[in-house]
């Protein structure tokens, strides 16, 4: 496995990657997220409540991958190991929140939408993933 500086860059600059969690059981659990940069770390912006959100509750390994939209990972591209924490402080998820609409578009046009929603459907609480390496 790349843990390499380069191998972080090319994982931050892809448009989706295959996160990989483990269950308590060690199968491991994979992904496709969208990935963004906030300072040292990688981060993700996740519903609550979720698998991926659960099994890093107390933190834990993971390891990104670039992928398609489907979940299907590049030929040769690098595999980064990480430690992802959940965080779900209020302005800690902002700081994610604009990391990831920096660098996604269609994340700032869905924040437009989800700040109107929670009048029709409720809002699902969000959480932010940082991953350290």
């Amino acid at each position: 496995m790349a843990t390499s500086a380069q191998s972080i860059d090319v994982v931050a600059t892809a448009q989706y990657v295959a996160m990989t969690t483990w269950r308590r059981s060690g199968a491991p659990v994979v992904t496709p997220v969208w990935v963004a940069r906030d300072g040292e770390e990688l981060v993700v912006i996740s519903v609550d409540g979720t698998g991926k959100t659960k099994r890093l509750a107390r933190g834990g390994p993971v390891t990104l991958q670039p992928c398609s939209i489907r979940g299907v990972i590049v030929p040769g591209s690098p595999v980064v190991e990480g430690t992802g924490r959940v965080v779900r402080d209020p302005e800690e998820v902002k700081a994610v929140q604009r990391a990831i609409r920096a660098k996604y578009p269609a994340a700032r046009l869905g924040g437009i939408f989800q700040s109107l929603l929670p009048f029709v459907f409720g809002r699902a609480p969000r959480a932010g993933i940082r991953i350290c390496f």
